[in-house]
């Protein structure tokens, strides 16, 4: 990937995201096994978008800039 990484401030957990509105993929099966996304619109954390995994919506979350998640889409397909 390109995108350069961007400093944000620890986040200790997915549900201390302000203002998240997790989305679960349209592939998901129903047995918890994927991901779910959220675009961050506040805080040190807006502009960003979070990625947690649904079997632990209370663990952590990976941030991507908006370029490095479709970079990094893109190279699945």
């Amino acid at each position: 990937m390109n995108a350069l990484p961007r400093h944000v401030p620890s986040v200790p957990s997915s549900s201390s995201l302000d203002g998240a509105r997790w989305r679960r993929s349209s592939r998901s099966t129903g047995a918890n096994n994927c991901v779910e996304t959220a675009p961050l619109t506040s805080g040190p954390t807006a502009g960003l978008l979070g990625v947690r995994d649904s079997k632990n919506t209370a663990g952590s979350a990976l941030l991507f800039t908006p370029s490095a998640w479709e970079e990094f889409i893109d190279s699945l397909r």
